[in-house]
């Protein structure tokens, strides 16, 4: 069994090669070998979002507070708010983050493929966003 405080989990910026906009990582959980599942909650102020990007076992996003915003490759912006699960298949393009004037936070789960987790893609434009 292990426990992990609440102050021991130390919150980090996401790093604009990722993102757009002041975004905020606080990581939950790590996988244990043989497990390849983690976790994080991600906070994004109004208007910040990812870069496109693919997860190779894919990613459920769950929201915790606010509104945002998600797209997948050749869809429409989808809004979401409290309470929406979203999955995104494995290798699917997408983005997600907040909506123009309200911060948004989800909790990220996702598993590993060979130690990889993600593959960042371009930044999703301002045109894009709109």
């Amino acid at each position: 069994m292990e426990i992990k405080r609440a102050e021991s989990q130390l919150t980090t910026p996401g790093s604009t090669d990722w993102f757009t906009g002041k975004v905020s990582i606080e990581p939950l959980f790590q996988p244990h070998a043989p497990a390849r599942t983690a976790g994080a909650s991600v906070t994004f102020e109004a208007g910040a979002r990812t870069a496109w990007h693919t997860h190779p076992l894919g990613q459920t996003l769950m929201v915790t507070a606010g509104i945002g915003r998600v797209q997948r490759e050749g869809g429409p912006i989808e809004e979401i708010r409290l309470g929406d699960v979203i999955w995104f298949s494995p290798g699917e393009k997408h983005w997600h983050g907040a909506a123009p004037t309200t911060a948004l936070t989800h909790l990220a789960i996702h598993e590993s493929l060979d130690g990889k987790t993600v593959d960042w893609l371009e930044h999703v434009s301002d045109e894009e966003y709109r």
